[in-house]
């Protein structure tokens, strides 16, 4: 069950197959091998033994890859950190985890460097750089270039020992270090490799942060088949729309916000998009009006995932894309799905409650804390803390999240309903809708959009468009917010509670 296993039997039997392509590099399954395995000798070399945490902040880089891999070859746990964090936010997940070794990048040592006096567990030259010697700090690429190439001492690994610490984005809240085992991602990669209808020939490209757990979901299988991986260094949409053109790319899985981005690029063009045979959204709702232009320009491609870190999934597989429009699919085999109420008490179909789901891929816990573990996991069963209900069929329907629903008046409003009336606005790009308060219901609904290139709607424009189509009076928004942009975490999530929190400074945040 030691999954760096996947690595060599390929070097072994598809040693000349491309492995990965990252920038102006092609590896091989056997380069890429022994690149792994020179970089496991580093870490046994630096001390770091089985169930040793090695946390990384990285960017999307090689070294950040071949990491994640000589953790699984040694026994060690893998603890991919954005590199969008700092301050106390960094040192208290690096505490948290109780690393022994941490990856890092010469841009990035200024933050690192103003935790240090924090870190109780860190300090050179167990912090590594991977592009620079920098005495106290440890050379990745001089120790890694040192080390042997053999295949190090089997760490004997079971399918109960942990591979990564994965951190919750924070978007609800401070973040959880949820805990994977190899036999979980073993399933990511035997499960959705057939979801997804991958094969050794498949060419998997990713362009989003692979320290975000979704990552997982398609880097797994690519990598168990023997497939090519090609990663980018971010994602940006002409670049991508060029690499699937040029690399014949055939699987892709981008969040809501890319999709949007590559369907409004001046490059966007079908013809060109033919190789792909999978596009999966993930991480957010994708609004129904993209999932029908996407349907139309890329007929029998389209997926959607739902699911959590914690281990549980549903999956709208592309024969399902457009008879289950809005529906976010069913749970893939071995997999379970219940809708419940308050006390737990299973719903029938077509009534909404909290969306509880159980399978292969579910967490051992929360490193470190028992009591969230036991509110989050009982029984075998995750509780999501989303609302959702199931058809008649059993395929589930989001609704919303718990904490985004907008209390008014004592009526429950879900900003997804608005967002989805707000999408079909042809100046609109992307709609996050979120309450803000009111003296007299409480909280009320607002929307903050971000307009199409070259769109002049105004925000009261917008807003009476929104309130003429909505289907209840308490749907109706209190007013438009026009933004650049969105705030995002490195997953390109769309951070509510960063906009909401502003409105709710200095009475009882309901975040």
């Amino acid at each position: 069950m030691e999954l760096s296993s996947l690595l060599s039997h390929h070097a072994r039997y598809r040693p000349h197959a491309t492995a990965v392509v990252f920038g102006q590099q092609r590896l091989d399954y056997r380069d890429f091998n022994a690149r792994v395995d020179r970089v496991a000798h580093l870490l046994l070399g630096l001390g770091v033994k089985k169930t040793g945490r090695v946390a990384t902040l990285l960017p999307n880089t090689l070294e950040l890859l071949e990491t994640y891999w000589a953790c699984a070859r040694i026994g060690a746990v893998a603890v991919p950190l954005s590199p969008l964090l700092t301050g106390v936010g960094l040192s208290s997940l690096i505490n948290d985890a109780g690393a022994v070794c941490l990856v890092t990048q010469n841009s990035l040592l200024p933050v690192v460097e103003a935790v240090l006096p924090r870190l109780s567990t860190l300090a050179p030259p167990r912090i590594l750089l991977i592009d620079g010697d920098q005495p106290p700090w440890g050379s990745y690429a001089a120790l890694a270039a040192a080390a042997p190439e053999d295949e190090p001492p089997a760490a004997g690994v079971t399918g109960d020992d942990l591979i990564n610490i994965m951190y919750t984005s924070g978007t609800t809240g401070l973040p959880k270090g949820i805990m994977h085992s190899h036999r979980v991602r073993a399933m990511y990669a035997l499960l959705l490799g057939a979801a997804w209808r991958m094969t050794p020939e498949s060419v998997v490209l990713h362009s989003g942060a692979i320290v975000f757990n979704g990552a997982f979901v398609t880097l797994m299988p690519a990598f168990h088949l023997g497939a090519t991986y090609i990663l980018l260094r971010q994602f940006d949409a002409a670049e991508m729309l060029a690499t699937i053109a040029r690399e014949k790319v055939t699987h892709i899985m981008v969040v809501p916000a890319q999709i949007i981005a590559l369907l409004d690029s001046p490059d966007f063009d079908p013809a060109k998009l033919a190789s792909l045979q999978m596009i999966l959204s993930l991480g957010a709702p994708l609004p129904q009006p993209r999932k029908d232009q996407l349907n139309q320009l890329l007929p029998g491609r389209f997926h959607e995932l739902y699911g959590l870190t914690e281990g549980f999934l549903t999956i709208l597989d592309r024969t399902d894309a457009v008879k289950k429009a809005g529906s976010v699919g069913c749970p893939p085999p071995f997999s379970e799905v219940r809708i419940v109420d308050e006390q737990g008490r299973d719903l029938p179909p077509g009534q909404a409650g909290e969306i509880v789901g159980r399978g292969p891929f579910v967490m051992q816990g929360y490193w470190g804390k028992p009591q969230l573990t036991a509110e989050a996991l009982r029984d075998g069963w995750i509780f999501s803390g989303d609302i959702g209900y199931l058809d008649d069929e059993g395929y589930l329907y989001l609704v919303d999240r718990k904490k985004d629903m907008i209390d008014s008046g004592g009526v429950k409003v879900y900003p997804r309903d608005i967002e989805e009336i707000a999408a079909r606005h042809p100046a609109i790009a992307e709609v996050a809708v979120f309450g803000i308060p009111h003296e007299t219901w409480g909280e009320t609904p607002v929307a903050a959009v971000v307009l199409r290139v070259g769109a002049g709607a105004t925000a009261d424009e917008l807003r009476d468009w929104i309130n003429e189509r909505v289907a209840a009076r308490y749907q109706r928004v209190q007013t438009v917010i026009i933004k650049p942009e969105f705030p995002r975490n490195a997953a390109g999530k769309t951070l509510k509670r960063d906009m909401r929190e502003p409105y709710w400074a200095g009475r009882a945040s309901r975040i």
